[in-house]
């Protein structure tokens, strides 16, 4: 296999677990009171944080379930931005331009979940776990850019 196609490979490969992780991020947006029950009883946190959203978020969707339907909208976001990068992963020479939006949006996550999360009264501690959402998919975003920019080197 030549070093052009293996590069090819790899980029495919990175790209593919960002989408990957778009699509799961996506689609456990939408059973989040389910999910959020499931992680409350495990951890048996009775007075913890994940308790507190939990309850909230119950009797959120019970007196106002039209307010989870901004969960559905995250998740749609999500599938339209991971169906994006389906076109680097199928040209990722010439839609190379996608691995540097993806970085950007990554580093994005970071203030945003920072200023947001303190508007909005959320421990630092899952502030910083939102924070390393972005820092964790800079990592196949970065590998790509990089990859990449080898390939557009070695075919000039």
């Amino acid at each position: 296999m030549t070093h052009e196609r293996q590069l090819i490979r790899r980029i495919r490969f990175a790209t593919g677990v960002f989408i990957g992780g778009l699509v799961a991020s996506g689609l456990t947006a939408i059973p989040l009171e389910t999910e959020l029950a499931l992680l409350d009883r495990w951890i048996g946190g009775e007075s913890g944080w994940v308790h507190r959203v939990a309850t909230a978020l119950h009797e959120t969707n019970t007196k106002h379930p039209f307010l989870a339907y901004g969960t559905d909208w995250l998740a749609f976001g999500h599938m339209i931005i991971a169906l994006a990068f389906v076109w680097a992963w199928r040209d990722p020479v010439r839609n190379r331009w996608m691995f540097d939006f993806g970085l950007l949006a990554c580093a994005l996550v970071v203030p945003w979940a920072l200023v947001s999360g303190e508007v909005r009264g959320i421990p630092m501690g899952w502030r910083l776990i939102d924070c390393g959402f972005g820092l964790l998919g800079a990592v196949p975003m970065g590998l790509c850019r990089k990859w990449a920019a080898i390939a557009v080197a070695r075919a000039a």
